[in-house]
């Protein structure tokens, strides 16, 4: 049986160093095709898995498969912001898994010889999302920039408020938030209850929240990206079925999910 907790960004945090950026691209590259560290009989027992928020219903789905696959394993999911999650992993937080919203976050953790040999394995990018009756009259992304239309962004640190902050950029905007959130399902929260007029999101983020709020397209020339890394972690307690579990993310059936859900390939 899965296990599911959501974590949140802890004060702070920005003081550490550790902070996420978006498009960062420093990581491995894909690893679809990748060969598999493990035989099946080898895979069992019980892994935590430390993912990106935005990953929560791809990688619910993703771990609900895989337990199918290897009856008996279990799977703890854990979503936060992934600058939350390096520093829980770089802190020797007990964990045999991390995927990052960010390349630099995972850059992060291999520095500190926490995980080796990540492989960017999606790419997402930004939608900003409003309440279906879209009470601010948001049309684009040069709404968020009106005084009166209340707008969510993630903290600057979060990959999702640092990626946003370069389509300000592309746009040549400047937006002042009414809040700045530790995630990005924070941001779609304070939509969905109707706190904001506004957020900016994943794309992914708007198709999983269904017709609790109404996406509107950035367009591509002003958009931005971020990539997602995964690896095993170095101190895994069970290193064979944490690489399955990465090698499953990396696979055609892992594509297959992601796709599903909204993202790119890398």
């Amino acid at each position: 049986m899965r296990r599911v907790v959501i974590t949140t960004l802890v004060a702070g945090l920005a003081g550490l160093g550790l902070a996420g950026c978006g498009s960062d691209t420093s990581a491995s590259g894909a690893g679809a095709g990748s060969t598999p560290a493990s035989s099946a009989s080898s895979v069992s027992g019980e892994i935590t898995v430390l993912a990106a928020a935005s990953l929560t219903e791809s990688f619910t789905t993703l771990a609900r498969q895989f337990e199918a696959a290897h009856p008996g394993v279990e799977v703890t999911l854990s979503f936060g912001a992934s600058s939350a999650l390096a520093t829980q992993v770089t802190s020797g937080a007990p964990a045999d898994v991390f995927a990052s919203a960010s390349a630099k976050n995972m850059d992060t953790v291999v520095a500190a010889e926490a995980a080796s040999d990540p492989k960017t394995f999606a790419k997402n990018v930004m939608e900003i999302a409003v309440p279906p009756a879209n009470p601010g009259k948001v049309t684009g992304v040069a709404s968020l920039a009106d005084a009166d239309v209340k707008t969510a962004l993630c903290q600057s640190q979060v990959p999702c408020g640092s990626t946003a902050e370069k389509v300000f950029a592309n746009a040549k905007l400047t937006v002042e938030p009414v809040t700045l959130e530790p995630d990005v399902k924070s941001v779609l929260s304070k939509v969905t209850l109707g706190e904001v007029d506004a957020g900016v999101v994943y794309v992914t983020d708007v198709r999983a929240a269904g017709d609790t709020v109404r996406g509107i397209e950035i367009p591509a020339d002003v958009n931005a990206s971020t990539s997602y890394p995964i690896a095993a972690l170095t101190q895994s307690g069970n290193p064979a079925t944490a690489a399955a579990f990465v090698d499953y993310v990396l696979s055609a059936e892992g594509a297959t999910v992601l796709t599903a859900a909204g993202f790119q390939r890398p």
